[in-house]
């Protein structure tokens, strides 16, 4: 296993942390529950052979995920580091906080938790609830009496507000972000926490799971051999200069062993390497046969008919090669409801206004009849 430094923490993480929201788990008297006797040894596969950053949640695996973690942990919790979170929607006043936590330390049956993160964060949370009720004076105070080890936040907002709520909240030491080969709009602001000393965790390495699926992607972008897409996607986060670790959410142990193999090379990649891997995908996009920007300038449609969303499944499917992906994504749009071309007026608003000069309305119809019919 590789360590790397974690921020300006002290602390040396491993490359590869255990996400403990996927594992295995079955129905019992109308009940759900955790298949210990699988899951179990999986915690501790991964452990024995390096990892020693194990992350949970209070609602992961219908609330049992922190429970089976911390049974697991004993006889090595002073040897690993455990991350779990305090979601915002139970905090209405600055009380809830050392509530919610004294919570997930009985769970856990720990008497601290080294890495407490505030929960999927938005910037409109983090006024409100953390910023309102003063939860930082909360954490600092549970940080002073051992209760944490660390001050951490994971984020579900627009890329520019992670600046905005580090400079805002300088207490904060991680951060949990997602980041892959499929969405690096959180790059930017990766680099900037690392500059700030923050340590970077990156959840959804492999897409959640999208780039899991067999495809010639690595050949398409390296022009070497075929590797596993979900290796090459591994190997491009873990790329990263400014990132501390891959988070993995796994429900099997093929699936830890697969990780562990990956996780445990030397140099995954150079920087040089994983630059040029950045430039390939940007490059493959732009001389796809539909180049689409995502830059909404068609938006809104006058028929709500939802143009880069269309045009982002067919980037999974002409560029990626996730077919089964983007047939999925299709269908899932139809099922909600969604407009397609059978629903436009003509207006040509979308075309006048697109950077890039496409020919919209033809290209939603060659879209739309591909991603029905493959």
């Amino acid at each position: 296993m590789i360590y790397r430094k974690f921020g300006s923490t002290g602390k040396e993480i491993s490359s590869l942390g255990f996400g403990c929201m996927r594992l295995p788990e079955y129905e019992k008297n109308g009940q759900w529950v955790i298949d210990e006797e699988q899951a179990i040894p999986m915690l501790h596969r991964a452990y024995e052979n390096g990892v020693n950053y194990f992350d949970t949640a209070p609602y992961y695996l219908h609330s049992n995920s922190e429970a089976t973690v911390g049974k697991a942990m004993k006889g090595i919790r002073d040897k690993v580091m455990l991350s779990t979170k305090i979601p915002l929607e139970e905090v209405n006043a600055s009380g809830d906080y050392r509530r919610v936590l004294e919570k997930s330390l009985k769970k856990m049956d720990t008497e601290y938790i080294d890495f407490y993160h505030f929960w999927g964060i938005s910037k409109a949370g983090f006024d409100e609830k953390i910023m309102g009720h003063n939860l930082i004076n909360e954490a600092l105070k549970a940080k002073e009496e051992g209760l944490i080890r660390h001050i951490s936040f994971s984020f579900h907002d627009k890329p520019e507000y992670i600046k905005y709520i580090i400079d805002k909240a300088e207490v904060m030491e991680t951060m949990l972000v997602q980041y892959n080969l499929l969405d690096r709009g959180n790059e930017e602001m990766i680099t900037y926490a690392a500059s700030k000393g923050l340590g970077v965790v990156i959840m959804g390495p492999v897409g959640g799971g999208r780039l899991a699926a067999p495809t010639n992607l690595s050949t398409k972008l390296t022009g070497k051999s075929a590797i596993a897409t979900y290796e090459l996607a591994f190997k491009f986060v873990l790329g990263n200069p400014s990132v501390s670790c891959a988070l993995s959410g796994m429900g099997s142990m093929d699936m830890v062993n697969k990780n562990l193999a990956i996780a445990g090379e030397e140099n995954p990649l150079t920087e040089e390497e994983w630059k040029q891997l950045g430039v390939a995908v940007d490059q493959l996009k732009k001389f796809s046969d539909l180049y689409c920007t995502g830059c909404e300038y068609c938006q809104p449609c006058p028929m709500d008919i939802k143009i880069p969303q269309i045009f982002n499944m067919f980037t999974y499917y002409n560029v990626y090669g996730l077919t089964d992906h983007a047939r999925s994504e299709m269908k899932k749009y139809l099922s909600e409801g969604g407009k397609t071309i059978k629903d436009c007026v003509d207006c040509g608003n979308c075309e006048s206004k697109c950077p890039q000069k496409l020919e919209v309305r033809k290209q939603l119809k060659r879209v739309e009849d591909i991603l029905t019919t493959i």
